[in-house]
């Protein structure tokens, strides 16, 4: 996905609820309810965290420390805040 692909989104307050697939053979994001990512980060020590911020980050166009992860630490489905 381009950088900044999402940047229409990048409201502050906007709220992400996406679901995860750590392990997959790419990183990547598709569209829905709730945005699906796929990240090749195992799900160990937050790496697979770290990897879905960074992500949306990517596609909002705006630097990771701006996403919040405000629910879903351990599960697959993860709620992300713009800061």
């Amino acid at each position: 996905m381009k950088k900044g692909a999402w940047a229409e989104r990048a409201v502050a307050g906007a709220v992400f609820v996406t679901h995860v697939t750590p392990r997959a053979r790419r990183n990547e994001l598709t569209d829905g309810a709730p945005i699906k990512a796929e990240v090749t980060a195992p799900p160990e020590d937050g790496r697979a965290n770290a990897a879905v911020g960074e992500l949306l980050a990517q596609a909002l166009g705006v630097a990771k420390s701006r996403l919040t992860l405000i629910k879903g630490a351990t599960s697959r489905d993860k709620v992300f805040r713009l800061d």
